[in-house]
């Protein structure tokens, strides 16, 4: 089974989750704001796709970070995180075997078929 990571009112995770509807995937939405960050999902996160695939240096979030909080990023990233969970890239898809960021219907398409992708 699938989960689906992401804030509930990002047009980018709406689309995730309308096409995996729309595909009949089993899949569990779970929203950052609402139900909160473990660090060990981060941890896990991190360590399968990496600190700079994971943060959005591009969105409001990081803006509005100060500078000591952007400091954080070099050597706390996993609290940083916790802190302000929407500063990760999303959606966030994820089973056992995978984890990967954004909506692309294609990838979407080949993991729920279990094509394997780097």
């Amino acid at each position: 089974m699938f989960t689906l990571y992401g804030i509930s009112n990002c047009d980018t995770v709406r689309k995730a989750r309308k096409w995996l509807d729309s595909q009949a995937v089993d899949y569990r939405f779970h929203d950052f704001r609402k139900d909160g960050l473990s660090a060990q999902d981060i941890e896990r996160w991190l360590q399968q796709i990496g600190p700079d695939t994971l943060i959005n240096k591009r969105g409001t979030t990081w803006r509005q970070l100060s500078d000591a909080d952007r400091q954080r990023a070099e050597t706390e990233i996993t609290a940083l995180l916790v802190d302000y969970p929407a500063l990760i890239k999303r959606p966030l898809l994820e089973n056992q075997a995978i984890c990967t960021v954004g909506f692309n219907e294609t990838l979407y398409r080949d993991l729920i078929n279990g094509v394997p992708h780097e």
